[in-house]
């Protein structure tokens, strides 16, 4: 590891400072950045910070410990190497990966080599779940890794870290189009063509639409949209939810990809629609690999006039967008821990109300929505909401963008109209036989076989886009326990229903599989889920025994089974 020397320290925190700002919200990109030079962050560079910044030392120490990618022990190789471990991967040999990385190396998961070369970890997804296994090598993702390849990707690193044989990502294949990824726009048009209506227009168009948002929770974007044009605030935020975190979901990424600039332009007309001077991407620290290619076609957009300064000759529209990166933490998906995150705060959800279109970033009025629904804005405003309400059903309208990954023949990006029906999926993706299918990641629901005729809408399955198919020979008990390993991992700690029932829900999979879980225990197992659901602070804890439950319910049978009972 560097000497950290202190005066050379201060004076780089202070051109950190001037990058960044001065504020409590720069703490985290500033700590990134020291990271990336420092390889971790010991108490000297914790303490620097505290009070460039003028907060407490123990501030600074309590986001360093909550976020994942943070590092305050200098025992890390100069490459670490972590491998995805949730349910995609775990479907694709994920094991052979391990124990051949293991066996390269000499070393276990949580330890480093000998010169501190390499460290070895797991994480959770990586986004690439259409592609798996996966792992990440420092901010770079290899997709599709075979065991053969562990030695020569270990080499390569050895030599250099060229990956002159190994891509370092692989673009999603999108296998079924629709009106959405087939939008057929010019750079702008939609923000052009938006900016000659009034803010009250596009509100009442979208309205007209019915668009729910797309992150999964399915809440009204009009009405979100017009309680936040309404609320009192000198200076009104857009951010953009890139941080999809959920297992089996990669949409996101997809779109960051191939579709910025109609996001942008759709992040640009929902500032112009509430009033709104600055906006954020909040994109989550393994999709690093995108920052550059999100900041360019930033810097493309205020050069051509669609952002910055008197937007397409508006002399009282601003609008400017900064990137902000996630540093590992699932609950950050969560609007009001992604906001705390921006603050350069733990990323723990707050209480609500006040909700975030009255009191959000900065305690200023603020609208989250994720990727996809600031892609829709922008196609509802060019092409009509009439044109949108073509798609989908009466209450679940337009199409829907889903990633596709587990036991199927052809995994990748399916848009599809809401009102689909599972097997319906199911044909379309090659999966036709599943056992079983879980809708929304790991905070949705686990179909069983016969519920394929169930539709995927918000009136009947909702599904924020992660749709992972399990063939018939797949242990399900195995993939409730991937998902609830998932749950304690990612609780973020603040709430006693979550942060200690997801415990005893796992202990309680483990036991079934040891086969000494009494059906007594197993009943009161399915009582304390429902209680956490009920008792949780946010969406995580009230979602994270959705597995457990519906596995449990599904497949109760087979478990009871092979524990011995009847």
């Amino acid at each position: 590891m560097e000497t950290i020397e202190k005066d050379r320290l201060v004076r780089e925190i202070q051109d950190l400072k001037l990058k960044y700002g001065s504020n409590r919200d720069a703490l985290l990109p500033i700590l990134q950045d020291l990271q990336e030079k420092y390889r971790y962050l010991p108490g000297i560079i914790m303490q620097e910070v505290a009070f460039a910044l003028g907060i407490k030392p123990v501030e600074v120490e309590g986001v360093v410990s909550f976020y994942s990618f943070f590092r305050s022990k200098g025992k890390y190789g100069k490459y670490v190497i972590r491998l995805c471990q949730t349910v995609s991967c775990d479907l694709a040999a994920k094991k052979e990966i391990a124990e051949k990385l293991c066996q390269e190396l000499g070393i276990s998961f949580g330890e480093t080599t000998k010169g501190d070369l390499f460290t070895l970890e797991y994480t959770n997804c990586l986004g690439m779940c259409d592609q798996a296994p996966a792992l990440m090598i420092n901010e770079h993702l290899i997709a599709k890794v075979t065991a053969d390849q562990i030695p020569g990707i270990i080499k390569d690193c050895i030599n250099g870290f060229e990956y002159s044989k190994f891509p370092l990502t692989v673009k999603s294949k999108v296998e079924k189009s629709g009106p959405i990824i087939n939008h057929g726009l010019k750079n702008g048009e939609s923000l052009s063509l938006a900016l000659k209506l009034s803010p009250e227009k596009i509100i009442s168009l979208i309205e007209a639409s019915h668009l729910k948002g797309r992150g999964g929770a399915g809440f009204p974007t009009a009405t979100k949209w017009k309680a936040a044009s309404k609320a009192q605030g000198n200076t009104k935020y857009i951010v953009c939810n890139a941080d999809e975190g959920e297992p089996g979901t990669f949409k996101d990424r997809y779109l960051l990809e191939q579709h910025i600039d109609v996001l942008l332009d759709g992040m640009a007309i929902a500032a112009y629609t509430i009033g709104a001077q600055k906006g954020f991407i909040y994109l989550r620290g393994e999709y690093l690999y995108l920052k550059e290619h999100i900041a360019k076609a930033i810097d493309q957009k205020t050069q051509n006039g669609y952002l910055g300064d008197s937007i397409l000759d508006k002399p009282d529209f601003h609008f400017f967008i900064e990137i902000r990166m996630g540093a590992g933490a699932y609950i950050c998906g969560e609007e009001s821990a992604l906001i705390e995150s921006l603050e350069g705060k733990r990323g723990e959800p707050r209480n609500r109300p006040p909700f975030p279109v009255e009191k959000g970033y900065q305690s200023m009025p603020t609208v989250v929505n994720n990727v996809e629904t600031f892609l829709d804005v922008a196609l509802i405003c060019a092409k009509g909401s009439d044109w949108f309400l073509k798609y989908g059903t009466d209450k679940s309208t337009g199409t829907k963008i889903f990633s596709v990954s587990g036991d199927c023949k052809r995994p990748g990006i399916y848009e599809l109209p809401f009102g689909t029906t599972i097997s319906e999926l199911l044909k379309e993706v090659g999966g036709e036989g599943a056992k079983a299918v879980q809708v929304g990641g790991a905070s949705g629901e686990c179909v069983h076989q016969k519920d394929f005729g169930h539709r995927l809408a918000y009136e009947d399955i909702p599904s924020g886009g992660s749709i992972i198919v399990f063939g018939t020979n797949r242990d399900m008990l195995e993939v409730a326990k991937n998902f609830m390993e998932f749950f304690v991992d990612e609780s973020c700690g603040q709430c006693t229903p979550c942060r200690e029932g997801n415990v005893k829900l796992l202990d309680g999979i483990i036991q079934l599989q040891e086969g000494r879980c009494s059906p007594t225990h197993l009943n009161d197992l399915k009582k304390l889920a429902n209680t956490i659901k009920i008792s949780s602070r946010c969406g995580l804890g009230q979602t994270s025994p959705n597995p457990f439950l519906s596995i449990l319910e599904n497949f109760e049978d087979e478990f009871r089974r092979d524990n011995g009972n009847t």
